[in-house]
């Protein structure tokens, strides 16, 4: 990296910062901190969801995994079109006309503040071990690229780094500020993923394609031909498992977690939600495709070497290798502030609607007085400075990725997206349950997919039950994880039977 790199990514900071304070206007309540005014364009409110659910390490492993395999990740933008659509038009419309505050409102309206609680403290849970994860994750190649460069840090000073300047702008300037700097993070990430591509159009052979295409790396659809039942359950981009587990998937995380229904609920009506959810699922495809193709033109450049071959560990670490050695000065810069601007979209997201839940679902239903206005809006960026400072201590207690928090942080929502799911589901389907019931129903939801998600197996010998087996049997009886998308998709269904079995056992609206 050149001073010029150093100095763009600088400038991107402070700009950043700078821009983000000025974007977010004025609050006068904790509706305009939280939701905007509820008067945010649609437009803007979906290019800042696709930014949320895009983080580092989607920029940089989207691209490693055309390099290294092929473009079967693709098929999986399907189920997140699908749910997307499902979400418009049997969620949205429950949350937009009762002009909630968060997606567990829901849950209070229907069985009470008690599963409200549970499930908007699940969702904390799940945001801060999720997402703290991938801000230390951020560090990684930041701290490898700075090394390179002569600079040895350590990982604490790059987290703060990007932690401090994304507080600034989300503490003062509320969801108004994530989103319009969503917006520019997004059009950065994309921009430099471009870039990249025309750069690498100028560098790869004429028949690229061919190549790729003749070592099967441009298969997109997985058919299951001549695989076994358990093999297709085990393979995550099979066509089935792709779109109806993706489906699912992607309704628990754009129908329930509050980081993508606040947004939504940021619009300025119903009609402008759905298209801002609907047409978030076509550019989610356009940005994956792009990725996608990035990475095989990798592949090509580097004439079809490994990530081994070219001296590097995994294949996430190909693109930011060529970002470093393949662009010219002040664009390798740009680039690498786009990968931060992924990683800040994301934290910002988080924290805003962490605060959001924390103000709406705990504080204001418990609180012995009502809180509004200039109290709530102060109330509100105090409980943001005081999730800003757990996420950034979370994440600066990892010092390796081997640490095996770090595969629960990125594998928590295995765990809880099913037991959420199934908790709307049941309170749209079940009109018997009560508020016991729906609780026991979710926590036993969570206890069982904990089990199913460390403990089931697919190996040698057909399906098996092994609490975390370690790498060397996992290698020796070819174990193999059931399929990430099969995960929501069992939880919601064992939560909606478990549910209607405790209704029948007694747990009824009326009884005690």
């Amino acid at each position: 990296m050149t001073p010029l790199d150093f100095a763009v990514i600088a400038v991107y900071f402070v700009g950043t910062a700078i821009l983000g304070l000025r974007l977010g206007g004025k609050q006068g309540s904790a509706t305009d901190y939280f939701l905007g005014g509820r008067n945010l364009p649609w437009w803007a409110v979906c290019f800042s969801i696709v930014a949320t659910e895009t983080s580092t390490l989607t920029v940089i492993s989207v691209p490693g995994i055309a390099f290294g395999g092929n473009v079967m990740f693709f098929s999986m933008t399907f189920g997140y079109l699908a749910a997307r659509f499902l979400v418009a038009t049997f969620f949205l419309p429950r949350y937009v006309a009762g002009e909630m505050e968060t997606a567990y409102q829901f849950l209070g309206h229907r069985f009470g503040d008690g599963m409200r609680a549970t499930a908007s403290v699940t969702f904390m849970v799940t945001r801060l071990l999720a997402d703290g994860v991938r801000l230390f994750a951020t560090a990684i190649p930041i701290k490898v690229i700075l090394a390179a460069s002569g600079w040895n840090v350590d990982y604490v000073p790059i987290i703060v780094c990007i932690g401090l300047v994304t507080v600034v702008y989300t503490l003062i300037g509320g969801i108004r500020a994530v989103v319009w700097m969503d917006v520019l993070q997004m059009s950065v990430y994309v921009g430099g993923a471009v870039f990249s591509l025309v750069i690498l159009s100028q560098q790869v052979p004429p028949d690229w394609w061919a190549q790729a295409a003749a070592q099967g790396k441009t298969v997109w659809l997985d058919l299951g031909q001549g695989k076994t039942p358990g093999d297709l359950l085990t393979s995550p981009y099979w066509i089935v498992c792709a779109v109806v587990g993706g489906a699912v998937f992607g309704m628990a995380s754009h129908g329930t977690d509050h980081i993508i229904v606040q947004r939504l609920l940021t619009c300025r009506s119903l009609q402008d939600s759905r298209k801002a959810i609907v047409a978030s699922g076509f550019i989610v495809m356009a940005q994956f495709a792009l990725f996608l193709v990035v990475g095989l033109m990798l592949w090509a450049h580097y004439g079809g070497k490994t990530a081994q071959d070219m001296g590097l560990t995994r294949n996430d670490e190909v693109y930011p290798k060529f970002i470093i050695d393949g662009l010219p000065p002040g664009v390798t810069g740009l680039i690498l502030a786009g990968i931060l601007a992924a990683a800040m979209s994301t934290l910002s997201s988080s924290l805003n609607a962490l605060a959001s839940a924390t103000m709406s679902d705990l504080v204001q239903r418990f609180s012995k007085r009502a809180i509004a206005g200039a109290e709530a809006l102060k109330a509100g960026r105090w409980i943001t400075l005081g999730w800003s400072v757990v996420f950034i201590g979370f994440a600066c207690a990892f010092r390796n990725t081997e640490n095996p928090v770090v595969e629960l942080g990125l594998a928590i929502a295995s765990f809880t997206y099913g037991g959420l799911l199934g908790a709307f589901l049941l309170g749209m389907t079940n009109r018997r349950i009560n508020q016991r019931g729906a609780i026991l129903t979710f926590l036993l939801t969570v206890a069982a997919m904990t089990i199913v998600v460390l403990g089931v197996w697919y190996g040698k010998d057909g399906w098996t039950f092994v609490l975390k087996p370690s790498a060397e049997a996992i290698k020796d009886g070819g174990l193999k994880a059931l399929a990430w998308p099969w995960y929501t998709a069992i939880g919601a269904c064992l939560s909606l039977a478990l549910g209607w079995l405790l209704t029948l056992a007694g747990f009824r609206s009326g009884s005690k």
